[in-house]
C-alpha cells in the first residue's frame, strides 16, 4: 500500500495563480478550490486508497513566537486566504482526511504523518506531495519520498543529496545557514549553498563542526570565514535551525486506516454545486 500526503497550502497557492478567477452565487472566490479538487480526484480514480491533506488554516504558527521576522499572512491576497476554509470543507466532503493547522504548519503535519505512516509495516511507501525543500528533511531512503505533482517527479534520499548536497537529516542545518526567504529568516552572512553543502556533507550537524579550521577538509573553501561567521552567530544558527526543523508531535491520525478513502460523503454533491462543478460529484460517485 502507498500513502499519499498532500500539501494543500502549496496546491491552493499553485492553482490560485494558475487558473482563472471564479465566484459562486454567494460571491465566494472558488476557482483555486475547484482546481485543487480537480487535481486530486484523478488520484482517486487511478486507485489511490490512502490519502491525507494538510493546510495552513492560518499562516501564523508557533514559529512566529520564536522569531519576529517569520512569515505572516501579510501580502497574501484575501481572495486566496478566503479559499482555505472552503478547500478544507470540500476535501472533508469528498471523504479525504484533512489537517487544518493553526498552532503548527501544514509542513509539520505532513512530516508527522509521514513518520507515523512509514512505521506501519503494511505501508510500502509514503509519498509526500510537495516540492517544498523543508519536507526534504523527512525523506528516508526510498520509503518516504517527495513528489512534485506538477512535474510528476519523485525525490528520494539520493535525490535530496543530488539537489542539495547533504543528507535529509542535514536539511534544517542547511536551511539555517543559507536562509529561507519564503519563511522569513535570512541565514548566516557569507554562507551560500555550496559552502553549506560542503561543510554539512562532512559533519552532518552544527555540533559536529570543529572550531579549529585546521582540521577541516582542504576542499572546503573559505573555511576560516565560514567558521568565524558560524561560531560568532551560534545562537542565530540554532534558532534558524529550530525554525526549519519540522515538528513530529502533531496529532494526525490514530492508524493508517484513518487515511483510507471510502468514497465521498453525502455532502459532496452540495459542495460541488457551491464551487460550480457538479461534474466532480458525478465522477466521485463512480469510483
Amino acid at each position: 500500500m502507498e500513502v499519499f500526503l498532500i500539501d494543500g497550502t502549496y496546491e491552493l497557492f499553485r492553482h490560485f495563480f494558475a487558473v482563472p478567477e471564479a465566484t459562486n452565487a454567494a460571491g465566494e472566490e472558488i476557482g483555486a478550490v475547484r482546481g485543487v479538487l480537480s487535481s486530486i480526484l484523478p488520484m482517486l480514480e487511478k486507485g489511490t486508497t490512502h490519502i491525507g491533506v494538510a493546510t495552513d488554516h492560518v499562516v501564523e504558527s508557533f514559529r512566529n513566537d520564536l522569531y519576529d521576522g517569520y512569515k505572516t499572512g501579510e501580502g497574501v491576497p484575501p481572495e486566496l486566504m478566503s479559499q482555505f476554509s472552503i478547500l478544507e470543507e470540500a476535501l472533508s466532503a469528498l471523504g479525504v482526511l484533512v489537517w487544518p493547522m493553526v498552532e503548527f504548519e501544514a509542513d509539520d503535519a505532513l512530516a508527522a504523518a509521514a513518520v507515523k505512516a512509514a512505521a506501519d509495516q503494511t505501508v510500502d511507501r509514503v509519498i509526500i506531495c510537495t516540492p517544498d525543500k523543508d519536507l526534504s528533511q523527512s525523506v528516508v531512503g526510498t520509503r518516504i519520498v517527495q513528489m512534485d505533482r506538477r512535474r510528476q517527479t519523485i525525490r528520494d534520499e539520493a535525490g535530496v543529496v543530488e539537489k542539495f548536497g547533504v543528507m535529509p537529516q542535514s536539511i534544517p542545518d542547511y536551511l539555517a545557514l543559507v536562509g529561507d526567504t519564503a519563511d522569513g529568516y535570512p541565514g548566516l552572512p557569507g554562507w551560500g549553498a555550496k559552502g553549506a553543502a560542503s561543510v554539512l556533507a562532512e559533519y552532518l550537524h552544527f555540533e559536529a563542526i570543529p572550531k579549529d579550521v585546521k582540521i577541516w577538509p582542504s576542499f572546503i573553501r573559505g573555511a576560516s570565514k565560514l567558521a568565524k561567521t558560524l561560531f560568532d552567530n551560534w545562537d542565530d544558527a540554532l534558532l534558524f535551525r529550530r525554525l526549519a526543523t519540522l515538528r513530529l508531535d502533531v496529532p494526525v491520525f490514530d492508524t493508517v486506516e484513518d487515511l483510507r478513502w471510502l468514497g465521498p460523503t453525502k455532502d459532496f454533491a452540495a459542495m460541488c454545486d457551491r464551487i460550480k462543478s457538479s461534474s466532480l460529484a458525478a465522477r466521485a460517485a463512480k469510483i
